[in-house]
């Protein structure tokens, strides 16, 4: 049995971890090679948040920034210059995961679209293409999130052979709606004469914040049986969904020409609440063709006490009660989906907004 409970998790259940977490000292100092050779660590994603505490709580990025100062004081500007080099050295360490034998699985380090982009599906797509190009690496994924106006700029990114993150998923019908995209820019890729088995796609969907704003809920209700279950039983229903979508007639016809599925991501899986276990949001959710993207912090604890075991599969009729259960206690899965996207869109431009704050004011300290 292996040693390692990280890797195990890939090598015994065919799951992939994912690091949710990127800055210049964890590449510089070898702790992401590390994870990757240790813990088997099979790809790296990041957000507006992470790049915001990378930046504006260390010195690391000062030189980079009043040098381009120098030619440029647009802090957007300035921001994505800095990032998409940290994601070409970070695709760089990736690419002999990238390269496995089953090539394109594994090894993606991504990259997000500014999040005030996040109900603009013009804007959206048209950065999704500059970024892609600017990183130049075949094993980047450019982070869209899965809001209505954009699912046509997933459903186009597809079609042009980018490899697209799907973010800020919190229900069904929206996942749902993602993996459609997904199929239907393949689709429109094929039909354009053009390969489909180099495209990579994930859909990412969030566990910990559906706990936290449905808890309280339960709670009011005289509920409290039922807490802690709301995020694992959606994540369940929604494996389930994409073994449905993923398969028959119209899936066929394109994995036969090389496709490859969207594989669920699991995100936000750092526990939030500490009545849980740190560990549960990886634990209860180990499956094969998925991805848990864990921030290091629960990497860590999960190699110190984590429990290797397949559960994705297993109480999948028990989600499904749950979410019936949910329902007849009065609590709308579908509308709170919609309230933590658009919390979530907040969650994301505060961040990037003091990112580019902090920019500026390392700007004009040295007067440039």
């Amino acid at each position: 049995m292996e040693d390692n409970r990280v890797k195990q998790i890939h090598t015994e259940f065919k799951q992939s971890i994912w690091l949710d977490f990127i800055d210049r000292e964890i590449m510089r100092s070898g702790k992401l090679q590390q994870l990757i050779d240790a813990d088997g660590i099979r790809g790296v994603t990041s957000n507006p948040a992470i790049f915001e505490q990378a930046i504006s709580s260390s010195t690391d990025y000062d030189a980079d920034i009043l040098e381009a100062g120098k030619t440029d004081t647009d802090p957007e500007r300035i921001f994505f210059r800095l990032a998409v080099s940290d994601i070409q050295n970070a695709a760089d360490l990736f690419l002999p995961v990238y390269h496995e034998a089953l090539q394109g699985a594994d090894g993606y380090v991504s990259l997000e679209v500014s999040p005030l982009l996040a109900l603009d599906r013009e804007g959206t797509i048209r950065q999704a293409r500059e970024l892609w190009q600017q990183v130049g690496r075949e094993n980047v994924m450019i982070k869209i999130p899965g809001t209505l106006p954009c699912l046509p700029a997933v459903r186009t990114a597809i079609s042009e052979g980018i490899n697209i993150n799907v973010t800020l998923l919190f229900g069904l019908e929206r996942y749902e709606e993602v993996a459609e995209a997904y199929i239907e820019g393949l689709e429109d890729r094929l039909a354009a004469g053009q390969g489909i088995s180099r495209i990579a796609s994930v859909a990412s969907f969030f566990l910990s914040r559906i706990d936290l704003l449905v808890d309280p809920l339960l709670e009011q209700k005289d509920k409290a049986e039922m807490k802690g279950g709301a995020a694992i039983a959606a994540a369940k229903a929604a494996y389930a969904l994409y073994r449905r979508v993923f398969s028959g007639e119209r899936w066929e016809k394109l994995a036969a020409a090389g496709a490859k599925p969207q594989r669920l991501l699991w995100a936000s899986t750092g526990n939030k609440n500490p009545d849980y276990r740190d560990t549960r949001y990886i634990e209860e959710l180990i499956g094969p063709e998925t991805v848990n993207t864990a921030p290091l912090a629960t990497i860590d604890a999960f190699r110190d006490h984590g429990t290797a075991r397949a559960t994705l599969e297993t109480g999948t009729e028990q989600a499904l009660y749950m979410l019936e259960a949910l329902a007849e206690a009065g609590i709308d899965m579908k509308a709170l989906a919609l309230q933590l996207e658009n919390e979530g869109i907040i969650k994301f431009e505060t961040p990037y907004r003091k990112l580019l704050a902090a920019i500026t004011e390392k700007l004009n300290e040295k007067h440039f």
